[in-house]
C-alpha cells in the first residue's frame, strides 16, 4: 500500500521520534527493576533504587553541587551575556565582530581542550580547585549560549522602540529594562535553558577542576559506570530526565510558546 506524501512524512517523523526516545524509555524502565543488575524488560518493579539514590550521601552531595553550579553559573552568564550582547549589538565597542567570535569560541573548541586549558590556567594561578573555580569554568562554557540567544533576539526587534522610550523621558537603562528586555525575554529563556542543561550535564571540563572530595552528578555517574552499572545509575538518570522535563515545561509556559502549538 502506498501512502500519500504527507502521511508518509508524518509516519517517518513518528518513527524517528520513537527511535530517538528509545534510550530514554530503556533507562526509565531499568530504574524500576528489582534485580541488582540492569535488565530490560525489568524483572519485577521497585522504587528501592530511587530510595537508595536519595539516601546516599555521595549522590546527594553530587546533586547539590551540580544544581549549585548550574544555577549560579547560568545566572552570572545571563548578566554578563546580556550586557555583552547589548554592547555588541549597539556597536559600542571597536572590533565587535572579533569580540563576538572570541565569546563564541567555547562552542567551537572540544570540551576536553577547554578543560585542559582551564586546568593549566588554574594551576598557574595556584587556585587548585574549589567551588569558585568550578563556577568560573562553567560560566566560560555557558555564556556563549546567552550571548548567541541575546544577539539573535536583539537582531529581531525594532530599535525605534528603544529610541521612542528615550524620547519620552526614559533613561538608557530604563528603556532597556522596560522595553527591550521584555521583547528579548523568550530568547533569553531559551539561551538560559541551554546554559543550564550544559552546566548540569558537563563532564569534560568539570572533571579536570574538581577539588578533593568534590563530585558533580555527571562525573559521579561517569565514575560509577566505569566500575560497573547497577539500576541506581538508571534511577539517578531518570531523576535528571524528569528534572529536565520540568524545566522545559516551566520555560514553555513562561514564554507562552504553548499557545502557538
Amino acid at each position: 500500500m502506498t501512502l500519500a506524501p504527507g502521511r508518509a512524512a508524518a509516519v517517518t517523523a513518528v518513527l524517528v521520534v520513537i527511535f530517538l526516545q528509545l534510550p530514554v524509555v530503556v533507562t526509565v524502565l531499568a530504574a524500576f527493576s528489582s534485580t541488582s543488575y540492569l535488565t530490560i524488560p525489568p524483572q519485577g518493579l521497585t522504587l528501592g533504587w530511587f530510595a537508595k539514590v536519595l539516601s546516599d550521601p555521595d549522590y546527594l552531595s553530587a546533586i547539590w553541587l551540580s544544581l549549585l553550579l548550574a544555577v549560579v553559573s547560568t545566572t552570572i552568564s545571563l548578566v554578563l551575556g546580556v550586557a555583552a550582547a547589548w554592547a555588541l549589538h549597539a556597536k559600542a565597542l571597536p572590533g565587535s565582530e572579533a569580540i563576538a567570535s572570541v565569546l563564541m569560541a567555547p562552542l567551537v573548541f572540544p570540551s576536553v581542550v577547554i578543560g585542559v586549558a582551564l586546568l593549566q590556567y588554574v594551576s598557574l594561578l595556584r587556585l587548585y580547585g574549589g567551588t569558585g573555580v568550578l563556577i568560573a569554568a562553567h560560566v566560560v562554557i555557558t555564556v556563549p549560549y546567552i550571548v548567541r540567544a541575546a544577539l539573535s533576539s536583539l537582531g529581531g526587534i525594532d530599535r525605534s522602540l528603544d529610541e521612542a522610550a528615550r524620547v519620552l523621558g526614559a533613561t538608557g537603562f530604563e528603556a532597556f529594562r522596560l522595553v527591550t528586555l521584555p521583547l528579548i525575554r523568550p530568547g533569553l529563556i531559551a539561551g538560559a535553558l541551554f546554559a543550564l542543561v550544559t552546566s548540569l550535564d558537563n563532564v569534560p571540563v568539570t572533571i579536570f577542576l574538581l577539588g578533593p572530595g568534590q563530585q558533580t552528578l555527571p562525573v559521579l555517574i561517569f565514575s560509577s559506570v566505569e566500575h560497573g552499572v547497577d539500576p541506581s545509575v538508571a534511577a539517578v538518570s531518570t531523576l535528571m530526565i524528569v528534572l529536565t522535563g520540568l524545566i522545559l515545561f516551566v520555560a514553555e509556559r513562561r514564554t507562552g510558546f504553548h499557545k502557538f502549538v
